[in-house]
């Protein structure tokens, strides 16, 4: 099997893409400012970096498995990846975009099971980009945990 670096840098670029519009369309504004937050919350700073890694990441693994894309499992794997890219660029829209915090953590929740579902299908195909999307899967439970926290936390607020 030929294996092209075109591919994983294609990915790459994409999902970049993706994660750069998400955040072009919907980020904090003053709303968020004023919510209640945990002490544990991140600062703000932190995020943009962390999310272009992530993307980064993310991009990388899917170039691995298209690079595998002979192997039958691998169609299912970049279905699934495609699916929670699509659940990641919806949540801050709802977060963020519709002000609503309780239905930002149902969509979350999704997203979150997408990913436990696309991180098996990598696996299932060719371990090493399963790895790659482990810190994906750690940031998001910890933004789901702080997304319900943030939630409880201003329940009268929204």
């Amino acid at each position: 099997m030929k294996k092209s670096y075109f591919a994983v840098f294609f990915w790459i670029i994409v999902t970049l893409a993706v994660g750069l519009a998400a955040g072009m369309v919907s980020r904090p504004d003053a709303w968020y400012y004023t919510l209640n937050k945990p002490v544990w919350n991140p600062p703000a700073w932190i995020f943009a970096p962390v999310w272009i890694l992530l993307y980064a990441l993310m991009g990388a693994a899917a170039g691995l498995i298209w690079q595998r894309r002979a192997i039958s499992q691998s169609t299912l794997a970049l279905n699934l990846y495609v699916i929670q890219l699509i659940l990641n660029i919806i949540w801050p829209l709802i977060f963020f975009g519709m002000r609503n915090p309780g239905l930002a953590f149902a969509e979350i929740c999704l997203l979150w099971i997408a990913i436990v579902a696309t991180l098996f299908a990598f696996w299932r195909v060719y371990r090493p980009p399963g790895f790659l999307l482990m810190p994906y899967f750690l940031w998001v439970s910890f933004a789901a945990v702080l997304n319900f926290t943030i939630w409880r936390m201003n329940i009268s607020v929204a």
